[in-house]
């Protein structure tokens, strides 16, 4: 089974995206911790982190530096780093944009991210707060994020 490529892929990608996750869970308890603050650290120390890896491991391996197999490449990558913060891609994403002298594109992905992510979030709040009092029957229009 894991001899099929798609399956490793698969495979390895998800093992680093689990690994990821409960990296980032526990780096923002443990932040949260030992910082008390309104300020969001453990996303902070996590996004900074992870695009510090993304960066350093992937020129290394593109560069051969070191010599990682591509399902291991895949399982730090992707699965990890992009579970432990897609910050961390969305970087190496606009760094490559940047890098190939595609400026116009650069920015358009990096002001459309934020931008439309923020605009996106606002949507969500917003129709989620419609749905809650559509099933609640309150037609007040208070407590809003």
């Amino acid at each position: 089974m894991f001899k099929q490529p798609g399956i490793r892929t698969v495979v390895a990608i998800s093992m680093g995206a689990a690994a990821g996750a409960v990296c980032r869970y526990y780096v923002g308890l443990w932040i949260g911790h030992w910082v008390n603050s309104h300020l969001p650290y453990g996303t902070l120390v996590v996004n900074i982190t992870g695009c510090f890896v993304m960066g350093l491991l992937a020129v290394l391996s593109l560069e051969q530096a070191l010599n990682f197999h591509p399902d291991l490449r895949l399982l730090i990558l992707n699965g990890f780093l992009g579970s432990y913060t897609t910050f961390s891609s969305y970087e190496l994403d606009s760094a490559k944009l940047l890098f190939q002298k595609h400026i116009q594109a650069d920015l358009i992905y990096w002001i459309g991210s934020v931008l439309l992510g923020f605009i996106s979030l606002r949507l969500g709040i917003t129709l989620a707060e419609w749905v809650v009092k559509k099933l609640r029957g309150i037609d007040k229009t208070d407590g809003d994020i």
